[in-house]
C-alpha cells in the first residue's frame, strides 16, 4: 500500500515538471550521466519514416501528404513473399491502380498510377530523396526463413525484389524480417541479403553505373532477437540497420511499462523491460559502424487501462485509434490526461487518474531528446513509424527531428528506370507518358 502511494505522489511530482525542465533534461549534462562521449562525424544524417500502402485507405493519407523536405528516405510497405521466394505486392490498387488528381483514365494499362507514380513524382521533385521497397514486416515474415533456407530461392527472391524496385522507380530494398529464430536463420538471413546486395549491384552495373542502390533491415531491439543474429556479418552487407527501438511494453505485458525508453530504470524495473541504450551499445559491440545503425522511433503511442500508473499491473489495454491499445500520436495527449516523465528512463507519458489510463508515447521532447543521444553516439540518423500517425507543424516529431539532425543526407536519388515495365517510369514521367 506505502508503494502504491509512494507511486502516485511520484507521479504527481512528475507531471508538474515545466516544458522546460523537461528540456534541459535532453542536454550534454544528463547524457554525460550515462558516459556517452561526443563523436565527431563529418557527415550527415537520414530522417527515414515508413509510408504504409493501407494508410490511403480509413486514415486517409496519401504519399502527396509526406513532409518530403524534411525526409530523406520513404519506406515504403510492405511487400510479400511467396514460398518460392517471389516478392509481390498484396495491394494493386493502392500500389499502382488508384487514379488521384491529374491521372488520366484515358492511357492503356501499360502506366503506373496509385501510390507509386505519386512517390516518383515526389523523388522527381526532391532529388534528395529516396523510395525504398520494404518486404515482410510482422505479419509477412511467414516465409523468410524457408526462403533464406536455398540458393534456388534466395535467387529468386533478390531477382524478384529488385525487378519491383526498379519497375516502380525505387531507390532500394529494405528488408523486415521479424524474426530469425535460430542459427540457421541467422546464417541464412547473411546470405539472403548478399544475394539482394549482388543483385542490386548488378543492376546498378548495367543501368546505372556508379550508382549505388540502398539496401536496409528493420532490426530488433530485444536481446532474444537480435542475440541470434549476425551483426557484424550483416553490417559488411547492409547500408543501414534501422533499429526498432520501440514496442518495449504492450498487451503482453504483466504491469505498465515504457514504449520506447532509451534508458532502463533500476527503480522500476517492471517499467523497463528493455531499454535502447543497451540495444544500441550490443549493435555497437558487435561489429556495426555506428553511422550504420539508424534509431528508430514510434510515432504511436501504447495504453494500459485499469491502473495506479507506471510499472503497475493493469485490466486492459482498451481502444486505439485502429487497433486495441495503440493511439496514433495525433491523437496524444487525450483529453484530462497530465504528462508525465520518467527522468531515469528519459520516457514520456501520460495519466489520467480518473479513467486510470497511461498512455506511453514519444512528444517533441523525447525526440529531441533522442537525436541528442544519437549525435553523441555518432549514429547514422533517425527511423519512425509511421508517417499517418504524425501531427503537422512544430509539434510533427518528423519535423522535431528533422530540425534537430540539422544536416541531413544529400545524396542523389536514382530517376532513370528505361527497363521499368511501366511507360510513365521509363520514360521519366515526360509529358505524354503519365
Amino acid at each position: 500500500m506505502f508503494l502504491t502511494r509512494f507511486k502516485l505522489i511520484s507521479l504527481l511530482i512528475s507531471s508538474l515538471i515545466t516544458l522546460q525542465s523537461v528540456l534541459s533534461l535532453a542536454e550534454p549534462d544528463v547524457l554525460q550521466r550515462h558516459q556517452l562521449e561526443p563523436l565527431k562525424r563529418g557527415t550527415s544524417y537520414v530522417n527515414m519514416v515508413y509510408f504504409v500502402n493501407w494508410g490511403i485507405y480509413q486514415r486517409d493519407y496519401h504519399p502527396q501528404d509526406l513532409p518530403v523536405s524534411r525526409l530523406t528516405h520513404i519506406l515504403y510497405a510492405f511487400m510479400n513473399v511467396q514460398v518460392d521466394g517471389t516478392v509481390y505486392t498484396e495491394d494493386t490498387y493502392a500500389d499502382l491502380e488508384k487514379h488521384y488528381a491529374g491521372d488520366s483514365w484515358a492511357e492503356g494499362n501499360d502506366n503506373a498510377y496509385g501510390c507509386i507514380k505519386q512517390l516518383y513524382l515526389l523523388k522527381k521533385a526532391n532529388r534528395k530523396l529516396k523510395v525504398m521497397l520494404s518486404i515482410g514486416g510482422w505479419t509477412w515474415s511467414t516465409n523468410f526463413a524457408a526462403v533464406a533456407g536455398s540458393t534456388t530461392t534466395r535467387a529468386t527472391f533478390a531477382k524478384s525484389a529488385v525487378t519491383l524496385m526498379k519497375d516502380w522507380g525505387f531507390d532500394g530494398v529494405d528488408i523486415d524480417w521479424e524474426y530469425p529464430a535460430n542459427e540457421d536463420d541467422a546464417t541464412n538471413m547473411v546470405l539472403l541479403l548478399k544475394a539482394v546486395r549482388d543483385e542490386l549491384d548488378s543492376y546498378a552495373a548495367e543501368f546505372a553505373s556508379g550508382h549505388r542502390f540502398q539496401l536496409s533491415i528493420a532490426a530488433p531491439a530485444g536481446f532474444e532477437h537480435y542475440s541470434k543474429l549476425h551483426l557484424a556479418d550483416l553490417a559488411q552487407i547492409l547500408d543501414y540497420i534501422n533499429l526498432m527501438a520501440y514496442d518495449y511494453a504492450g498487451s503482453w505485458s504483466t504491469h505498465t511499462g515504457h514504449n520506447a525508453n532509451l534508458y532502463a530504470n533500476d527503480e522500476e524495473p517492471d517499467a523497463t523491460p528493455f531499454n535502447t541504450d543497451g540495444a544500441v551499445r550490443a549493435y555497437l559491440d558487435a561489429g556495426v559502424p555506428a553511422e550504420k545503425l539508424v534509431l528508430g522511433m514510434p510515432i504511436y503511442g501504447r495504453s494500459f487501462q485499469g491502473t495506479a500508473g507506471l510499472g503497475e499491473p493493469f485490466v486492459d489495454v482498451g481502444f486505439g485509434s485502429w487497433e486495441k491499445g495503440v493511439w496514433d500520436y495525433s491523437a496524444l495527449p487525450k483529453d484530462g490526461a497530465v504528462p508525465g516523465f520518467d527522468p531515469a528512463a528519459h520516457a514520456h507519458y501520460s495519466y489520467d487518474a480518473t479513467t486510470r489510463e497511461l498512455i506511453s508515447f514519444d512528444p517533441p521532447e523525447a525526440v529531441q531528446q533522442k537525436v541528442a543521444y544519437l549525435k553523441q553516439l555518432g549514429l547514422g540518423g533517425a527511423m519512425f513509424w509511421e508517417a499517418s500517425a504524425d501531427k503537422s507543424g512544430s509539434a510533427s516529431l518528423l519535423e522535431t527531428s528533422f530540425q534537430s539532425l540539422e544536416v541531413l543526407d544529400n545524396t542523389d536519388n536514382w530517376l532513370h528506370y528505361p527497363n521499368s515495365r511501366y511507360r510513365n517510369i521509363a520514360s521519366g514521367m515526360e509529358e505524354g507518358a503519365s
